[in-house]
């Protein structure tokens, strides 16, 4: 005896907004007659938090790990207890779940992170006898923000920058730095996730060979809590726009998509904080590098 479960969504990009109705089929197909003591559908949405053990220690980052904050919590009383019919074809149940928040807490966007985790579930259960193991299965549906927010004028405009030997911080012995001269520009630094991130870089003069330029995409995430906080950098995606030691004074073209799911909206609240910042990383042939940091703003309008 066996039994299949599916869900569909009526949607097949899966992206919901906060307030929107979620509808959609449970598909059930068993190859004979099932038993059981109710079927039930729950709607799930959670930030999972995870503190570094780098801060706070290994037990204190495995306890809090344990502490999701919920987003949202609905069940649905699908079907009363009775029988699901065998059938070659799948039994198709449809649902209705409004998308709304668990008290005053928004809605924050689906995000995958390392530290910082914001998932949302629907979950059909059938239970059944304790001599019976209940059947359950899970889909994934996306939450993008919904509402425009204001930019400021300030970080909408072009950003020059020019990074040379004198420039450089956290450098000790500058004498042996290499003279060089690096110019280029950032569209802005506020932002679209569907848009990419424009600009240029240009290699004016160097002394030395250079062997890669590459363009770095970070997410800061900060996580806190009774016992403490952690904030750290890890990479989403880096991406190589010169290979080899580049011509001098050609204008390179800096091109970076934002990936789905890995990256949100800017965000802070009391508990935690999803930011993002982009790297440029000049790599010389004896692998000295010089990095320049550029805090952004990622917003969905």
């Amino acid at each position: 005896m066996s039994i299949n479960i599916d869900i569909k969504l009526k949607r097949a990009s899966k992206i919901y907004h906060e307030g929107e109705v979620v509808t959609g089929l449970i598909l059930l197909q068993t190859n004979s007659d099932l038993k059981h003591d109710g079927i039930f559908l729950t709607m799930e949405g959670s930030v999972n938090l995870q503190l570094s053990s780098k801060n706070v220690g290994i037990f204190e980052a495995f306890y809090n790990s344990v502490k999701p904050i919920q987003l949202v919590q609905y069940t649905l009383d699908v079907a009363p207890a009775g029988k699901i019919p065998s059938s070659r074809i799948p039994f198709e149940i449809p649902f209705e779940l409004p998308l709304k928040p668990r008290g005053k807490k928004p809605l924050y966007e689906t995000y995958h992170g390392v530290f910082v985790n914001i998932q949302y579930l629907i979950r059909c259960d059938i239970k059944r006898n304790f001599l019976a193991k209940d059947v359950s299965k899970s889909l994934e549906f996306i939450v993008e923000d919904k509402y425009t927010i204001k930019v400021d004028k300030e970080h909408s405009k072009i950003v020059f920058f020019k990074i040379t030997p004198e420039s450089l911080q956290n450098t000790r012995d500058k004498v042996n730095v290499p003279r060089f001269c690096i110019s280029g520009r950032l569209d802005s630094l506020y932002c679209k996730i569907s848009e990419p991130l424009k600009g240029e870089v240009v290699i004016e003069h160097c002394e030395a060979v250079i062997k890669s330029i590459e363009l770095q995409l970070v997410r800061v995430e900060t996580c806190g809590c009774a016992e403490g906080y952690s904030r750290d950098a890890t990479e989403i995606q880096n991406i190589q726009i010169g290979e080899g030691n580049v011509c001098t004074n050609l204008p390179i073209p800096i091109y970076m998509i934002f990936p789905r799911l890995f990256t949100c909206p800017t965000l802070s609240t009391s508990n935690f904080k999803v930011e993002f910042e982009v790297n440029l990383i000049i790599i010389f042939e004896d692998d000295y590098l010089v990095t320049e940091n550029f805090p952004i703003i990622l917003s969905r309008y």
